[in-house]
């Protein structure tokens, strides 16, 4: 071929092309961002909703409603989830997978702000939050102190956040858990009503004074000025003496205004605390923080250190720093096991290169740094991170891009044994295998290249692994077509025994004592041979129920949660009771290092598919960390979960993290039906039937419990009689208890705080303070409240959840040590089918089962992809149709070992494990290539039909078990200790390999004699 010709006799040029790969190589690898997962846009938002006061019915109506209703003509709209609870909501909308996430998200906003006159005045917060693993916070410190005061940990984690923001590498930084500062104005109902003033105006006109509106600019003379208001609040004093007269009656008593001092008590308070946080126990703040995209995790962690550590000189001795959790030390933890596993891959190729020599081996190992560092480089400048999913690929890489330059360097090697110099060896045997090379890298490129089409967020997570193959596989043809030729014409010996070195010899003579005698048989009974294969392979996909499939397995990392859920209902009290006792639980286990309570919501984000939960006084959290992630922590994780049995009146879930797409929980069940009664009836015996089955822990029915609310029963004939309009009654009852937003406050340091205006500061403790609360009617009396209402317990709903726009019920569950969810799915739903549902109502599978059909949906493309593109290349290299076909033949024989292999190291087959199909498609094709391509060749040359496949067999026998032991040799440390996301690809393709090249080696001959091609290429 003229490129390896080219590069043999200007072997100056191929030189510095060598070291141009490598210092380009060596350049990306230092500069390459580094992360633990990798970096990928989902294409979904969560539209956050609070309106005090309201219940989950009114959430539903006039909001969650509304902004379905405004999204749905959206294009590319997949799904769309609500949640309506007591004073707030969440709508959740999902996009297809390659949407523009920018463009998407300016067309949400877009739809939301068109529909914010129609919404509820009382909305206190309505935002749209892009959900995205590149915000995942890399790591999470307490400030911790049961002495300081809630003001002095805000204060002090609010200066560590900044500081971590003034690094470059940092996109945000937050502090958590703690009540916000604002200025309460504490309404005295005794004295608005002796003046007959109505709350809702002393917080209509503290909030309109607040406002700040520009003036304009005016000219005068040469100068120009902008014109200030008066508006916005400085200080305390400026509320106090705000002025509310002309409104009510009292507008100015005895020639005295009445100001905002006069009927409230305006002081500095704290929010009510929502939220509570601990670190091993003691009281605490924390601070996270993430890096921007594209980022090395080392080098911010750096500057995240050297920050830390010179703000910690600057904490009283009250306050102590904490360093939770760093997520650099796992992403170190990968890198160095994978950097293990790289090493041991070297010296196992190394050892199975040994037949060609040592300076052929030497030849060939230099394939393996110029290809790897050929390929980070080509990764980098692709915008690609160093991540666990593109190591992987560079592992697997290892063990096929060493494939071309054996292939190359034996028929150099052959051609010396022949005779030839080392100049026309390089060159005639180069040329004499380019073509085959070429068809097989082509193969192994089309078996990859499909999976960079897979759709949704699981192509997503896993793309970085096959275009680490691509990249480093189309490097090693390249090297082997140009630097092995010429080194090969340089340092191997002229004199080269015909017979080769000992361990050829020794090989040699296995392959003619055993391998050959059984093809010569083979070939007398080729029938036999080819139905004994087809049996092998059918009775091997029996073996896939017994297996099942699952999606992603557990990421093995040294952190877990343990969520905490009471009735809805419980106060922040009750939940930080039950949390306390989980703490205690922990305590006793010596291989935790800490533990992070939140009571009152989640933990903050510290793991790319695990959002955080929603603030709600019956729910909190615990981060937990490990000394070490080792084979006894799921032992562990069991015990702790016994442990945490003897706590009752809670449900505590113990969640490991999980490679791949975020799902609610592995087992899920979505009801779906128009009345939210009957949804609650049947949610009760689904969740009987999830109960009943032995494989599930956990079980969680959002319905299985109601709350008790007390309501205001308002006396309507009443109060029209005194003229007092209900809604006004209704929002004022929701101003007193709950409070409303009034602006806020702006210091002279530029920090702004929340205004809020309601009831006296025990109202919610204690009702008998409504007592005095009183409405004023058209006519200008004061009415007490106790005269239109009474107090009632009223059974309510905790939430509405809505799916795809109609009410449903989503319920969940965990899988047992040793169980399989898919198995389990299946046998909840055909009960639910035995069930039977009403007419209107029907069930739909979430969790695990619904991820795994979108996440499986492109598998079959990819495989219409790979099959027909390797027919393609395979028919415009053979020129035929049978050699095609047997060629091809081979593919149901690596099925057949790469099933074998799952089954018999307990593996399901999962997400991986089929891509590890797709590719074992590409490699195995590769070793038929070489022989049916060598048969044609001898068949040209004159030989007769059996004895052109007798020799064929024999001399590429060897070939083919070195690259075939190489791959296998490359991906065992992966398949060993790879752990549950690479270890089941790694052993398909090692079986496949394994099955392949021994079985295939006697059924490719034999179909060539039953199917002997045409000779005459097109």
């Amino acid at each position: 071929m003229k490129l390896s010709d080219f590069s043999i006799k200007n072997y100056q040029f191929t030189l510095v092309i060598f070291f141009l790969l490598t210092a380009i190589g060596i350049s990306a690898y230092q500069n390459i961002p580094r992360t633990e997962d990798p970096y990928f846009d989902i294409s979904a938002f969560r539209i956050n909703v609070i309106y005090p006061g309201a219940d989950p019915r009114e959430m539903e109506q006039q909001v969650a409603k509304p902004i379905e209703d405004a999204l749905r003509s959206l294009d590319d709209l997949k799904e769309m989830l609500s949640t309506s609870r007591n004073s707030g909501g969440v709508v959740f909308v999902r996009f297809d997978a390659e949407v523009d996430v920018d463009k998407k998200f300016d067309e949400v906003n877009r739809e939301l702000n068109s529909i914010r006159d129609q919404l509820p005045a009382g909305i206190q917060k309505l935002e749209i939050e892009r959900i995205n693993p590149g915000f995942t916070n890399i790591i999470q410190y307490s400030l911790v102190s049961e002495t300081a005061s809630y003001a002095d940990l805000a204060n002090y984690a609010e200066d560590l956040s900044e500081a971590f923001e003034r690094i470059s590498s940092v996109r945000e930084s937050e502090s958590w858990a703690y009540p916000e500062q604002q200025v309460r104005v504490s309404l005295n109902f005794k004295k608005l009503a002796e003046l007959g003033i109505q709350a809702a105006d002393v917080a209509r006109i503290v909030q309109g004074e607040s406002l700040n509106i520009p003036g304009g600019p005016v000219e005068e003379g040469a100068r120009r000025l902008n014109v200030q208001t008066s508006g916005q609040y400085r200080s305390v004093e400026e509320i106090r003496n705000t002025v509310i007269a002309g409104t009510g009656t009292g507008g100015d008593l005895g020639g005295r205004l009445v100001r905002v001092g006069d009927v409230a008590d305006v002081q500095w308070d704290y929010e009510n605390q929502e939220v509570m946080a601990r670190f091993n126990g003691q009281r605490a703040v924390f601070v996270t923080a993430n890096q921007k995209d594209e980022r090395n995790i080392f080098v911010t962690q750096k500057a995240l250190q050297e920050t830390a550590d010179e703000f910690e000189k600057t904490l009283p001795p009250n306050i102590k720093m904490e360093r939770g959790f760093e997520q650099y030390k796992n992403v170190e933890k990968r890198i160095d096991r994978l950097t293990f596993d790289f090493a041991l891959a070297v010296t196992l190729v190394l050892i199975t290169l040994l037949p060609l020599g040592l300076r052929a081996s030497g030849i060939v190992m230099v394939s393996v740094p110029l290809s790897l560092l050929t390929g980070l480089a080509c990764l980098y400048y692709a915008g690609f991170s160093l991540n666990q999913l593109s190591i992987a690929g560079l592992v697997v890489a290892l063990g096929l891009l060493v494939d071309d330059s054996i292939v190359v360097i034996e028929n150099i090697s052959r051609y010396l044994r022949m005779g030839y110099n080392r100049v026309d060896a390089a060159r005639l045997a180069t040329k004499q295998i380019s073509l085959a090379v070429l068809g097989c890298t082509a193969t192994l490129l089309f078996a990859f290249l499909p999976l960079l089409m897979l759709p949704d967020n699981a192509g997503k997570f896993i793309r970085s692994l096959p275009v680490a193959v691509v990249f480093t596989v189309i490097a090693s043809l390249f090297v082997a077509l140009t630097i092995i030729p010429f080194l090969a014409s340089r340092v191997l010996k002229k004199d080269e025994n015909e017979h080769g070195n000992i361990v050829l010899q020794k090989l040699m003579g296995l392959i003619d004592k055993i391998y050959t005698p059984l093809l010569h048989r083979a070939l007398q009974t080729p029938k036999t041979v080819v139905a004994a294969s087809l049996v092998l392979f059918v009775a091997s996909l029996g073996l896939a129920p017994l297996m099942g499939m699952s999606l992603f397995p557990k990421a093995n990392t040294p952190q877990f949660v343990i969520e905490v859920g009471l009735p809805p209902g419980s106060s922040l009290t009750a939940t930080d009771t039950v949390v306390k006792q989980v703490e205690n639980k922990l305590a006793k286990f010596e291989e935790i290092t800490a533990v992070m309570a939140t009571v009152g919501e989640g933990n903050p984000q510290i793991y790319y598919n695990v959002f955080q939960q929603d603030k709600q006084s019956n729910v909190g959290e615990l981060f937990v960390q490990l000394k070490e992630y080792n084979d006894d922590t799921p032992k562990l994780l069991d015990n702790i979960r016994n442990e945490l049995k003897t706590i009752a009146g809670a449900n505590l879930i113990v969640r490991e993290f999980e490679n791949g797409p975020p799902i609610d929980a592995p087992i899920g069940i979505r009801l779906v039906g128009p009345e939210i009664e009957t949804l609650r009836e049947l949610s009760a015996q689904v969740e009987r039937i999830m109960l009943a089955n032995p494989g599930t822990q956990n079980v969680d029915n959002p319905q299985r419990t109601g709350r008790s609310d007390l309501r205001l029963k308002v006396n309507f004939e009443k109060a029209g009689l005194l003229g007092v309009n209900s809604a006004e009654l209704d929002q004022a009852v929701r101003l007193a208890i709950a409070g409303a937003f009034a602006g806020e406050i702006r210091q002279s340091n530029g920090d702004a705080y929340t205004i809020s205006v309601r009831g006296p500061a025990g109202v919610r403790s204690n009702l008998s303070a409504l007592d005095d609360f009183h409405v004023i009617s058209r006519t200008g009396q004061a009415v007490p409240l106790t005269q239109l209402t009474t107090l009632e317990l009223d059974d309510n709903l905790n939430s509405i959840y809505r799916f795809d726009r109609e009410r449903a019920v989503l319920l969940t569950a965990y899988t047992r040590t040793g169980y399989n969810t898919e198995k389990i799915s299946n046998e909840i739903a055909k009960q639910i089918d035995e069930m039977g549902l009403p007419t209107g109502y029907r069930y739909k599978m979430a969790g695990e089962v619904k991820s795994r059909q979108e996440s499986f949906a492109g598998f079959g493309t990819a495989i219409l992809i790979t099959v027909f593109g390797i027919l393609a290349i395979l028919v415009l290299e053979f020129g035929s149709f049978k050699s095609t076909l047997i060629v091809l033949f081979v593919i149901p024989l690596g099925v057949t070992g790469g099933m074998v292999m799952l089954f018999l190291t307990g593996n399901s087959l999962s997400f991986t494990a089929m891509i590890g199909f797709i590719a074992l498609i590409g490699i195995e094709i590769k070793n038929s290539i070489l022989l049916v391509d060598f048969t044609n060749q001898l068949r040209e040359e004159g030989k007769g039909l059996d004895e052109s496949i007798e020799e064929a067999g024999r001399i590429r026998f060897l070939p083919i078990l070195l690259t075939s032991a190489t791959a296998v040799g490359g991906l065992l440390p992966l398949a060993l200790q790879g752990g549950g996301l690479y270890s089941p690809m790694a052993w398909v393709i090692i079986g496949g390999l394994i099955s392949s090249t021994f079985i295939g080696r006697l059924v490719t001959p034999v179909l060539y004699k039953l199917l002997p091609p045409d000779l005459q290429r097109t």
